[in-house]
């Protein structure tokens, strides 16, 4: 496991990781900028990088092979601080905003969760989605952007499809 800036970065007990795991916190100023929750458990291949913040909550579990960033190089949001496409990709301005992870969420095998994203409680993102836009409590999202397509009834207490209005 690779671990750059650990005196930014917070881990609460229960703590689980892979191999080939890459945890890193390159604060702006000098504050902790990544907090792990009780009863985090990530496998094999993570990557998890924080600017600005990155929060996951208590036991939450990620596959492997996972991207989890609250910047990136530049900004491409479509304001008056676009990065240029003519400018060095390393040498645009770091663009952070934070990423929270709320409890009990599992995320699948290969996800990527962008800057600017909450993921709700109890949600499940499906392998190979790509989390851009925040998730609400308890569904399960997919794809490239991930989207639910279910949501728990508490009520049934079970899994139901998510009617889509056409």
């Amino acid at each position: 496991m690779d671990i750059r800036g650990r005196r930014f970065i917070r881990v609460s007990k229960g703590f689980t990781t892979g191999v080939g795991c890459r945890i890193e916190a390159y604060p702006k100023n000098n504050h902790a900028t990544l907090f792990f929750g009780e009863n985090f458990q990530m496998n094999d291949y993570v990557h998890i990088t924080a600017m600005r913040n990155v929060t996951i909550g208590n036991n939450v579990l990620l596959a492997s092979k996972i991207y989890i960033s609250d910047c990136s190089h530049g900004s491409y949001t479509g304001d008056e601080d676009d990065s240029n496409p003519n400018s060095i990709p390393h040498s645009r301005p770091l663009y952070a905003k934070s990423v929270i992870i709320e409890d009990n969420v599992w995320l699948g095998e290969s996800v990527s969760v962008l800057p600017g994203v909450t993921i709700g409680t109890g949600t499940i993102v499906g392998a190979n989605s790509v989390v851009s836009k925040s998730l609400p409590p308890n569904v399960i999202a997919v794809g490239s952007p991930a989207k639910p397509i279910k949501k728990y009834n508490f009520e049934s207490q079970r899994w139901e499809r998510i009617k889509i209005n056409c």
